[in-house]
């Protein structure tokens, strides 16, 4: 299990390519859940998303054999583009492992980054059967997305920003996927500062954080359709759980509609996209200092199908309206293969990885 030096090495090593991205107050939050909400925006980075911090900390950590060998990973989204952004800047060779039903759009800015993209399996699990056997047979490091210390200890370094940025912060609240931010994240805090309350979020319909803590070991879930999918994780890493049973004080599920009214509102009062489920932990609380790290994504809108966004739009009349107002205002990237009348579609275009 990593400690508190192992995420402070780690900052240290990524400092130079990593931007310290801004710990925004948010007034429209705060007043709605009676809290200080602050959001951690680290859709600031170069390729979008907090999950390039362990990547390249990982891939600093190669030795030069290792680093001539090549890396390899499994990930149809943004770990293989922060895979791919960072390898290619060191002069490694990436090859990334995606699944066959991978959008073109992710497929394209992988390998605009220089890696070599290998289409495998039906979902996330065949693709990484596939790398782990890539990587034993052709002797490739294996960059695992969160089940790997120095990729833990590198989103850890978020953790460290966050006390920086908000010396008296009173909770931090984490989405959970396999578990690789959130047991960074709490062992930089916990370690810094215990008296700071950290709590994790999982889509309901998929809570295998949740499930491993109470089994206390990793469990295989169903496979679940979630709004929430980019930590849509079946299977809680061997790596994280310790961390999280040892940091976390609670993890909390949230249900589909609850993570929709709050993208919706995210989108209507900060104009931003997220993975925004946090929000609705913060209502039942009390009066805190909280900060939500690293769920705003400008990819979000990428993720959300027509039958989605069409469900929402029946469930809540006014959504349409409020959508299309929002939409008009602002060109979002959005692949929904829909139309919403009267939104014009150049507002509707794809954002380059490179453009956020």
């Amino acid at each position: 299990m990593i400690g508190l030096q192992d995420i402070q090495t780690a900052r240290e090593r990524i400092r130079n390519a990593i931007r310290l991205s801004p710990c925004t107050y948010s007034e429209a939050f705060s007043a709605l859940t009676n809290n200080s909400i602050f959001l951690k925006l680290d859709n600031q980075q170069r390729t979008g998303a907090f999950k390039e911090r362990g990547a390249l900390n990982k891939l600093l950590t190669l030795t030069a054999e290792e680093r001539a060998r090549g890396v390899i990973a499994a990930s149809a989204g943004n770990h293989a583009q922060g895979v791919a952004y960072h390898a290619g800047r060191h002069g490694i060779h990436a090859r990334i492992v995606m699944p066959l039903p991978t959008p073109l759009t992710k497929v394209s800015s992988t390998r605009a980054y220089g890696a070599d993209v290998l289409l495998h399996g039906a979902n996330y699990d065949e693709a990484y059967a596939k790398a782990v056997e890539q990587s034993r047979g052709e002797g490739l490091t294996l960059v695992h997305a969160f089940d790997d210390d120095a990729v833990i200890a590198g989103q850890g370094t978020l953790g460290l920003e966050i006390l920086e940025q908000h010396p008296d912060v009173e909770a931090v609240v984490v989405p959970i996927g396999g578990g690789g931010l959130i047991g960074g994240i709490s062992c930089a805090v916990k370690e810094t500062n215990p008296a700071v309350t950290v709590y994790g979020v999982q889509p309901a319909k998929i809570a295998s954080m949740k499930a491993a803590v109470h089994e206390g070991k990793p469990v295989t879930l169903a496979a679940a359709a979630t709004i929430a999918d980019g930590i849509a994780v079946r299977r809680a890493g061997d790596r994280t759980l310790p961390m999280v049973q040892k940091y976390v004080d609670e993890i909390v599920t949230v249900e589909e509609e609850e993570i929709a009214n709050a993208v919706l509102l995210l989108l209507e009062r900060e104009k931003t996209l997220a993975l925004a489920f946090d929000i609705t932990v913060a209502e039942n609380r009390g009066t805190l200092n909280l900060v939500f790290p690293a769920v705003v994504s400008n990819a979000l809108l990428r993720k959300l199908s027509a039958g989605w966004v069409r469900a929402k739009l029946r469930a809540r009349p006014d959504s349409e309206q409020r959508l299309r107002e929002h939409l008009l205002a602002c060109p979002f990237s959005m692949e929904l293969g829909m139309e919403i009348p009267g939104v014009p579609l150049r507002n509707l275009t794809h954002l380059s990885p490179g453009s956020v």
